[in-house]
């Protein structure tokens, strides 16, 4: 009957300040908050390489009807990805963001 440290205990539930990795220039403050941490980490990359993903898709936005509909639809996207993010903090699990979560991992801080 060993006792948990907590580490090990956050790993389980995962680091709610890890959500804020997820939501726009947010992800700042976890980066700084909990530098240490592997689990915050991890997601404050998933957080960056979706922050990307939406300012390059802002720029879509100016181009009339074509980008219209191309940044409606990656809008929709990146905002799934967003509550696939969130979810994965919660569950405490470290899966990278479907078809962008791979770019995270060149992040190295």
């Amino acid at each position: 009957m060993a006792e948990e440290t907590q580490s090990q205990i956050q790993g389980k539930k995962g680091n709610p300040v890890a959500i804020l990795s997820y939501i726009g220039i947010l992800f700042i403050i976890p980066l700084l908050a909990a530098k240490d941490d592997e689990f915050v980490k991890f997601h404050v990359k998933q957080g960056i390489t979706l922050f990307i993903a939406e300012v390059i898709t802002s720029f879509i936005w100016v181009i009339p009807i074509l980008g219209w509909v191309v940044g409606f639809g990656a809008g929709i996207f990146w905002f799934i990805l967003f509550i696939l993010g969130v979810i994965n903090v919660l569950k405490g699990e470290k899966k990278p963001l479907p078809l962008i979560g791979k770019f995270g991992e060149r992040f190295k801080f």
